[in-house]
């Protein structure tokens, strides 16, 4: 069996043509070269569905996951607002913004959330 091809949709944001959208984090827009992906603003570990979804950069979305916990984001991050005001995101925010759109780079868990993890 081979790997599934991509196929686009007409109301495909991603798809060529198509007005890149706008990380709803950071602002900047998301090119269709850049690496993005869907994140649930409800965990989908906790009961979060696909209608619950924003577009956001790699970066963007693995920044969430590096700082919080899905019991977290689901308990008190469960909307863009709420994650725009966390200051950890403001900084990350601000750090993000000075780069180009297409930007990526790899995104390590902060200093607490692996001494967490080191503890279990």
């Amino acid at each position: 069996m081979g790997r599934r091809s991509r196929r686009w949709r007409d109301d495909d944001p991603t798809a060529p043509g198509a007005p890149a959208p706008v990380c709803p984090l950071c602002d900047r827009a998301i090119p269709h070269r850049a690496r993005s992906s869907l994140h649930h603003l409800t965990p989908k570990l906790k009961g979060g569905t696909h209608r619950g979804t924003v577009r956001l950069h790699q970066i963007c979305h693995s920044a969430i996951h590096a700082r919080f916990s899905e019991a977290e984001i689901a308990r008190r991050l469960a909307d863009v607002a709420s994650l725009r005001e966390d200051p950890e995101i403001v900084r990350f925010v601000e750090w993000v913004r000075t780069k180009p759109d297409d930007f990526h780079a790899a995104t390590r868990l902060t200093r607490d959330r692996r001494a967490a993890r080191r503890q279990r």
